[in-house]
């Protein structure tokens, strides 16, 4: 019956009837006699009941044939709210039957909407198929949207008497059916409007997301990939066919810079490399073009047998074997060819070294002084210099301590340090330490290793002189340790790079910020300026003034000898053709120091692949604007801005933007990107 100035409430459509275990799970004990409503028809999951729009009351409105009410006794939506009258609700044991016992705690009554808001939620969302969620009780039934309604739908388990029940309101997480697909539209816009929590956000039991589960290697930058338009157009121009197409042209240029270097070089060395090199990586073309081959034919389903040589693994079989080929064979040429007399194998760096390690052993010191410098030939001066600090040495202590034998050569041993640091680098990187889907990671992985082995540029360096490409593992090395949270073993890898070489500094600065800003200073700081400053001990006791000439005066232009290290960037030419240029170039080499130093300390990095690209950035203006620089130093920034790819964490581990901090009227974390996906 209806109370005048009241209306009456839509009538229920027919439906199969319900299992009394939903009807009780809905909140009212069953009654003989009373047609169960369709669950289609319960209120949806966190939107109060008195939320639907009032019809007027009209004289012909009748109940459906077969529905009608007693007379004496009022309808489903004239019933009274069980919280406002007091109503006792009764507890479900697990066969769905009424025990009798009250339920432990009451829901919270939900708040009121507005009457525009209760007008737009009944039109969006009464289309929706969506379950109505159990009602909270001591002992609660959910029931199974997905089974039949002729049969009662299993318990779960129940919550703990020592457990109270949560109250309901219009933020809870109801465990709810998925909407279907052709209402996901206007399900997203309810949801906007009305703060409701959505069944898109449901995750599985895993806890992961179910459209995150697949990562292939081209979707690797949606991972957590790079966050500029620019960024994001060369990652997927990187990995378009599973990265092939890029290996090729990698093998195709390094071919043609190994030919033009075997014929055009005015370094013996260099030529000996090129002319050994330009077979490795055309071997490389041929094998990189059969793998493009074999992927097209398992992705098309053709051969799928062709799985096992194909993908990122296959790749780095690849890059493993062409970095021996391009790299470790001709090095090791030299190497027996120099022990057999030749003259011409080595660059002047291996002979600093080795004289580095010999003078160590036999004078405590690896330096000459000025005066000792001066005492030499005018044409042996130059290889007097040792411009590394004393930590390079050691690569020196097998030829002082073995004699001139080919595994005694200095780049051997860089070499050997080269390939246990990266192993250990590329160890680190695993998924099992970065917590990222393995494709995604090993794709980034495969073309780091690229950039620091079969890279043109490296390679002919490890073969012909080597010294920089122990320095720059080493800073590789520090920036993994760093992603994976281990500051104390990455101060500990820099401070390694920096006792070897004054290159490393800057790296070293950069990451003390990092670590500092992420509050792990007291772990990274012991090592990375602790191993720079115990080197030093031994050349200061015996001759101060010999460390100063060699590592200070020498590289900016203040020894008795220039250096060799002139290739044509600005900084040496401003030197070269600008009245006093090598100040301006020191002078604009200082700003821009000032600069970057400015950047870290006001917007600290707080990950390793922020601090490699600001490495990279800060050693390419270095190495343009000193006055003394080598082309070869380029693989430095280079080996920096690849290997930040492979450092990115995943998806959502990065600390949120303005658009993931705006408040969403949910009671899910901010950190949930699941939320962000529509």
């Amino acid at each position: 019956m209806t109370e005048p100035g009241q209306t009456t409430s839509k009538p229920a459509a027919e439906g199969p009837a319900a299992d009394p275990a939903t009807n009780a799970a809905a909140g009212d004990p069953p009654t003989r006699g009373d047609a169960v409503p369709a669950a289609a028809d319960l209120p949806s999951p966190g939107t109060p009941e008195d939320s639907t729009p009032p019809e007027p009351a009209t004289e012909d409105s009748s109940p459906p044939a077969g529905a009608e009410a007693p007379a004496d006794q009022p309808s489903a939506d004239d019933q009274p709210d069980a919280d406002a009258e007091g109503v006792t609700e009764h507890a479900v044991d697990g066969d769905g039957r009424d025990d009798g016992r009250p339920a432990k705690g009451d829901a919270a009554e939900p708040a009121a909407l507005p009457a525009g808001a209760s007008i737009g939620m009944y039109v969006v969302i009464s289309e929706l198929p969506i379950t109505a969620p159990a009602a909270k009780t001591a002992k609660t039934t959910r029931v199974d949207p997905k089974a039949p309604p002729s049969e009662p739908a299993p318990a779960s388990q129940p919550l703990k008497d020592d457990e109270p029940s949560a109250p309901e309101d219009a933020t809870s997480d109801p465990k709810v059916a998925k909407v279907a697909p052709e209402a996901e539209a206007a399900q997203v816009a309810a949801e906007a409007a009305l703060a409701i929590p959505s069944p898109l956000d449901k995750k599985d039991e895993t806890g992961a997301a179910s459209d995150l589960e697949d990562v292939d290697a081209a979707s690797a930058a949606d991972q957590g990939g790079p966050r500029t338009k620019v960024g994001r157009f060369f990652a997927r121009m990187d990995q378009a066919a599973g990265g092939y197409p890029a290996d090729l042209v990698l093998y195709a240029l390094s071919a043609a810079f190994a030919l033009v270097t075997a014929l055009t070089s005015t370094l013996v060395p260099h030529r000996a490399w090129g002319s050994i090199a330009v077979w490795s990586y055309a071997a490389a073309f041929l094998l990189a073009g059969l793998q493009f081959a074999g992927h097209l034919l398992v992705r098309r389903g053709t051969l799928p047998a062709l799985r096992r040589f194909v993908g990122n693994g296959a790749r780095a079989a690849v890059t493993g074997t062409v970095w021996a080929a391009a790299a470790l064979l001709p090095l090791v040429v030299q190497a027996i060819q120099r022990a057999d007399g030749r003259t011409d194998r080595a660059q002047e760096e291996v002979l600093v070294v080795e004289h580095m390690g010999e003078r160590l052993l036999n004078d405590g010191t690896p330096y000459l002084s000025r005066d000792a410098i001066a005492a030499l030939p005018a044409d042996e001066r130059l290889l007097g210099y040792s411009p590394y600090q004393p930590g390079m040495s050691i690569f020196g202590i097998p030829r002082a301590l073995f004699g001139d034998v080919w595994w005694t050569d200095a780049r051997v041993w860089f070499a050997l340090f080269t390939a246990l640091i990266l192993i250990a680098a590329v160890g680190l990187l695993h998924p099992r330490f970065t917590r990222r889907p393995s494709t995604a990671r090993s794709f980034a992985t495969v073309r780091a290793l690229q950039a620091v082995t079969v890279l043109p540029i490296c390679a002919l360096t490890l073969a012909t002189g080597g010294d920089d490409i122990p320095v720059l593992a080493f800073c590789l090395l520090a920036l993994t340790l760093a992603a994976t949270d281990r500051y104390g073993w990455a101060g500990v890898a820099i401070g390694a790079a920096a006792a070897c070489k004054l290159f490393a500094l800057p790296v070293v600065a950069v990451l003390a910020v990092l670590a500092m800003a992420v509050a792990r200073g007291g772990r990274f700081l012991p090592g990375a300026l602790g191993l720079p400053i115990l080197v030093l001990v031994p050349p200061f006791q015996v001759d101060q003034d010999g460390f100063l000439e060699n590592v200070i005066r020498f590289p900016l232009g203040h020894g008795l000898v220039t250096s060799p290290a002139q290739s044509p960037f600005p900084g040496y030419l401003l030197a070269q053709h600008v009245p006093n240029g090598r100040y301006l170039a020191l002078g604009l080499l200082l700003a821009v120091a000032a600069v970057i130093t400015v950047r870290i300390l006001w917007w600290p990095p707080r990950h390793a692949d922020s601090a490699s690209l600001i490495c990279g950035w800060g050693l390419l203006a270095a190495i343009l604007l000193m006055p003394t620089t080598r082309f070869g130093y380029l693989l430095y920034p280079l080996a920096f801005f690849v290997w930040a790819a492979a450092l990115r964490p995943p998806l959502g581990k990065h600390k949120p933007g303005p658009a993931l901090s705006n408040h969403t009227a949910t009671s899910r974390p901010l950190d949930d990107t699941a939320l962000y996906r529509l």
